[in-house]
């Protein structure tokens, strides 16, 4: 039987960092020696609840990849508690918006129906959302792009859901 891969484990740090790509304001990679036009907090040294609250926020100023970022983190903080497949849902919700943004309307029909299913398996009021009417949201907008009712790119017009 072969042995098992072993490597570096853990958590980055001073001496493992990775460094800091430059994004543009989509969340895009730029060239390493672009300016980043993307700044977001350190998602990693926020609590859960810290960074379910930026999502929000994001989510209302039409930031999808910070939004996405910082569900991404709580989804990761909140392995085993329950809410980590909530987190990932609205992390997807997040990735799909900015999809839509990008232009990408396979990408953006894709997770916001991965983010619906994933959403839509918990009881409404679940931290305080309508994670039903969110879903059925989620699936509409999917559906507005299939039918050309949302037109992707940069200035789709559709309004950020409730959360």
């Amino acid at each position: 039987m072969p042995e098992e891969a072993t490597g570096k484990t853990g958590v980055p740090s001073q001496t493992r960092q990775k460094p800091e790509r430059p994004r543009d304001e989509l969340g895009r990679p730029l060239p390493w020696d672009a300016q980043t036009r993307l700044r977001l907090p350190n998602f990693d040294a926020m609590s859960t609840e810290e960074n379910d609250r930026a999502a929000r926020k994001f989510l209302v100023d039409r930031n999808f990849f910070g939004a996405h970022e910082a569900w991404e983190t709580a989804w990761k903080q909140s392995k085993g508690t329950g809410d980590e497949e909530l987190f990932k849902g609205l992390s997807q919700l997040g990735a799909g918006y900015v999809h839509l943004l990008r232009g990408n309307a396979h990408g953006a029909t894709t997770l916001l129906r991965r983010a619906a299913s994933r959403v839509g398996r918990y009881s409404p009021g679940t931290l305080g959302i309508d994670t039903g009417a969110l879903a059925a949201r989620l699936e509409a907008d999917a559906r507005g792009v299939e039918t050309g009712e949302i037109v992707p790119g940069p200035d789709a017009a559709f309004r950020p859901p409730a959360v």
